[in-house]
């Protein structure tokens, strides 16, 4: 899947620096944008409301949309967990003048009750709508969007993690992963949406030397701290703090490697979690062996770090 993912990123990668250069289209029937191009069909939000996808959500706005699914155990918790951290950076602009839009492919199960929890598991705002409806339309809407995968089908777990950026107003758009860094995701949404010369961005020669980083920090701060702090308390999932000597080692392993597997498999552990934490599944990423071997260590070094920090704060406090 992460080949794959790759492989899509770049293709959208291609076509929106060709569209740069070619400018927006026009919105009409003709083009990738307008209401000749968007169905207008009815969908319905977490909270009951029923809506049409271009004259309520689309029309005039601009928005950030992807697919998602509650039960998925690969990316959408990732997804989820990694935009409610860009909807807080984004803080009051998100449901004024930027729309989030999560869909369900997962229609028959994912009804308005089920997307309420899953949004509220994940601590979302208001500005960000999660909606189901008829699978026709969202399949539909999924592909006139871009982001439908010929995998869809056969196993949702195979979409790709990936955001549709978009103006409206002017058909501008833009793929993104959903999975990147949150800092990243929201300077990348202001900036396009914004325009790119309203900021400009600092420049690479006043960053001095980039500071090195480890192939377990990178992991953990990539992949981890959407959902999990150590030594800050509970976020999406459980604390990390001394994970390592808390559980036993090759089973921390195996459940970093294939969390999906493990909780399938009955095991009491695994199902425990689940339970504590709302059934929010903790996603496969498909870590190497190599990549959990570099995990385990940092997070040891994170709990370290944390225990001597809370040591020195309660030194200084008497």
């Amino acid at each position: 899947m992460r080949a794959y993912l790759q492989n899509r990123i770049g293709v959208a990668v291609l076509l929106v620096t060709m569209a740069a250069m070619l400018g927006p289209m026009p919105a009409n029937a003709a083009s990738p944008g307008g209401p000749g191009y968007f169905p207008n069909t009815p969908l319905t939000t977490q909270d009951g409301r029923v809506v049409h996808f271009y004259d309520d959500l689309l029309k005039g706005k601009s928005v950030v949309i992807n697919l998602i699914y509650t039960r998925c155990s690969a990316s959408c918790p990732l997804e989820t967990a990694k935009l409610s951290q860009v909807q807080r950076l984004l803080g009051g602009r998100v449901g004024k003048d930027i729309f989030f839009y999560s869909i369900s492919i997962d229609p028959a199960n994912d009804t308005p009750k089920v997307l309420k929890a899953y949004a509220a598991k994940f601590h979302t705002q208001p500005g960000w709508l999660f909606l189901t409806g008829k699978k026709e339309d969202i399949l539909l809407i999924s592909k006139k969007l871009g982001l439908s995968s010929l995998t869809d089908g056969a196993n949702p777990d195979g979409h790709q993690p990936a955001l549709m950026i978009g103006k409206e107003a002017t058909n501008e758009w833009m793929m993104n992963s959903a999975v990147d860094n949150p800092q990243f995701l929201a300077a990348t949404i202001v900036h396009f949406l914004d325009g790119y010369q309203s900021a400009a961005p600092p420049s690479y020669a006043d960053m001095g030397p980039l500071p090195k980083v480890g192939k377990g920090e990178y992991l953990f701060k990539s992949r981890c701290t959407a959902c999990h702090t150590v030594g800050n308390g509970d976020r999406v999932g459980p604390d990390l703090l001394n994970v390592t000597t808390l559980r036993d080692r090759t089973w921390l392993a195996r459940y970093i490697a294939a969390p999906d597997l493990v909780l399938a498999s009955g095991d009491p552990i695994a199902k425990a979690l689940f339970a504590r934490y709302k059934d929010v599944r903790m996603p496969n990423l498909s870590l190497s062996t190599e990549e959990v071997d570099a995990l385990l260590p940092y997070m040891e070094q994170l709990s370290r770090a944390a225990v001597n920090k809370a040591k020195k704060q309660s030194a200084s406090a008497r």
